[in-house]
């Protein structure tokens, strides 16, 4: 059986359609975790995420209104503006690339990212 972390890469993989990249072989930041057309995705998987991170993201879904995208910029001291992180839901990312794709007029059926039906059968959490 996989570890937890291989089997969180190939679900995260499955849910943007992307292929999972094996380890073996590549060296840290060669290639990413998730080979993907349009994102350089790198998946951690942790016991849990700081209480901090997921207040910050509530805070911005509490405040939002209709046709906004809740986002959270983590700044650290003395770093520049434009290197700040950016935290977002899998699913609001996957609604604004679906957003992209109808403005550009294209016809994708679900590969790369999007694909509304992967947010209506919401995957089961992985523990």
């Amino acid at each position: 059986m996989d570890k937890t972390w291989k089997s969180v890469e190939r679900r995260v993989a499955a849910y943007l359609g992307g292929e999972r990249v094996p380890v073996t072989g590549r060296q840290r930041g060669s290639a990413p975790d998730i080979s993907h057309p349009t994102l350089s995705i790198e998946v951690k998987h942790r016991e849990s995420v700081p209480f901090w991170l997921k207040d910050a993201l509530h805070q911005a879904e509490c405040s939002k209104k209709e046709g906004q995208l809740p986002v959270a910029i983590i700044h650290e001291k003395r770093m520049r503006v434009e290197d700040c992180v950016v935290l977002i839901k899998l699913r609001d990312l996957l609604e604004v690339e679906d957003e992209c794709r109808r403005n550009k007029g294209s016809d994708d059926k679900g590969t790369g990212v999007g694909g509304k039906a992967r947010l209506e059968g919401d995957l089961p959490e992985i523990g």
